[in-house]
């Protein structure tokens, strides 16, 4: 079974490896309905028993699929997370009336009287001031109802969270591709976060595949340079007879101040693979020889958002 750790100052404890629902939303490819459903009992099977999802998945087909699949679970045998605020690429609302509604609909969609977590999903597209004046008090009141256990923000650039927590106290946070192989800006940020007693949920090990030997998706913005030294470092851990995702996940999973990793498929065979790889031993001498190929491009990221949410440029 997999390990766990405390998340912050919730008195919750998550897996180290939890499941993703972003696949069950087709957001990197067609999925067979079936297997699908079939993935999220393989994942609370395998011990992975936080489900993460958002509406945006899918454009609420995650959520909806997780009510179908969860239908007969016990409530208080895994832990669920979904977000809201970003409804699709480009439909954002962090006002107060669509935070009201937005929590009940999830709840309906996913035939749940609560949420362990509600995170605002993508804060850098908007006025971040907004969600501290108007989406977190909002929230706070569906929190009092017992609807929402835990709330807090999640996206992409480290500076949003400085900005947040400077202002008003979180429960939690979940960052991804930022504690990965090829990036650990994260983990720079941990002494902030832990001073500010928030529990650390990181997402996204593989780099939304860049740290694969599967193909990017359509949209990723990995730079040539980003694409080549990747293969580069996918090729050398081949030529060793080992996977580049494998070691990508155990290193995400290694950090203990990551209370979590979150990844997940709409394959169950692949879930159940992920468990097991986060309970073996690392290969310390690989993963000294894979950093070394990618330090060229340690650290480096892209533009998400409104440029003056974002992280200045290395």
């Amino acid at each position: 079974m997999l390990p766990r750790r405390p998340l912050g100052n919730t008195g919750l404890s998550l897996p180290i490896l939890s499941f993703g629902a972003s696949s069950l939303g087709q957001e990197f490819r067609k999925v067979d309905i079936n297997e699908a459903l079939a993935a999220v009992p393989a994942a609370l099977e395998s011990g992975m028993n936080f489900i993460d999802t958002s509406p945006f998945y899918g454009r609420g087909m995650s959520e909806v699929l997780l009510g179908v699949a969860l239908r007969g679970v016990p409530r208080d045998s895994y832990l669920l997370g979904t977000k809201l605020g970003r409804y699709s690429g480009s439909h954002f609302d962090f006002s107060a009336r669509r935070v009201t509604e937005s929590v009940d609909i999830s709840l309906e969609r996913m035939g749940v009287d609560h949420v362990d977590i509600m995170l605002c999903h993508d804060i850098e597209f908007v006025n971040m001031q907004q969600i501290v004046d108007e989406t977190l008090p909002a929230l706070r009141k569906e929190q009092a109802k017992g609807k929402v256990k835990f709330i807090g923000v999640s996206g992409y650039p480290m500076k949003m969270f400085k900005f947040i927590l400077d202002q008003t106290p979180l429960d939690v946070v979940l960052s991804y591709n930022h504690y990965t192989l090829q990036n650990t800006m994260y983990g720079d940020l941990v002494p902030y976060l832990k001073q500010k007693g928030v529990g650390i949920m990181n997402a996204a090990p593989f780099s939304a595949r860049l740290l694969t030997n599967d193909p990017l998706p359509p949209w990723h913005k990995a730079t040539p340079l980003v694409r080549e030294t990747a293969r580069k470092a996918a090729e050398h851990c081949k030529s060793r007879g080992s996977d580049i995702a494998k070691l990508a996940l155990q290193f995400s999973v290694a950090n203990p101040e990551m209370t979590t990793c979150v990844t997940g498929s709409a394959r169950p065979e692949r879930v159940r693979e992920w468990a097991r790889w986060a309970v073996e031993p690392m290969d310390q001498q690989l993963l000294a020889e894979v950093q070394e190929i990618l330090n060229p491009i340690h650290n480096w990221f892209y533009v998400e958002g409104r440029p003056e949410n974002n992280d200045a440029p290395l």
